[in-house]
């Protein structure tokens, strides 16, 4: 049970810094999103948990694969904004978008052999 506690303490305090650093500069937070810290820590935590490597990689390559529809929600969300639609139809807007996004991507790959 610590090490549950430990784990999400972990990933809680990275997403404070993230936001709190946000706050001063949108761009440094925008820098810090973008890499990919969740990505990293479910690696470092399966790696620890199981020492699986074909796990792992499966993770790598589906998040690789997940990431790319998700990408149009950073475009979609702002010019939504922009454009004056409120924060949550914008938000929700883009959410439903890269679901749609999600579902068309996993059907295509799964044309090609790829299974999420």
């Amino acid at each position: 049970m610590a090490y549950f506690i430990i784990k999400c303490a972990l990933s809680g305090i990275i997403i404070a810094v993230v936001s709190e650093d946000a706050k001063r500069s949108p761009a440094f937070g925008a820098l810090i999103v973008s890499l990919p810290l969740v990505s990293l820590l479910a690696i470092l935590w399966i790696w620890r948990d199981t020492g699986d490597a074909e796990r792992i990689a499966g993770l790598a390559e589906s998040t690789f694969w997940y990431i790319l529809p998700s990408l149009p929600m950073f475009i979609v969300l702002p010019a939504m904004l922009r454009a004056g639609v409120g924060f949550w139809l914008s938000l929700g807007g883009s959410c439903a978008l890269t679901i749609v996004l999600y579902l068309v991507t996993a059907w295509a790959l799964a044309k090609f052999g790829i299974n999420l």
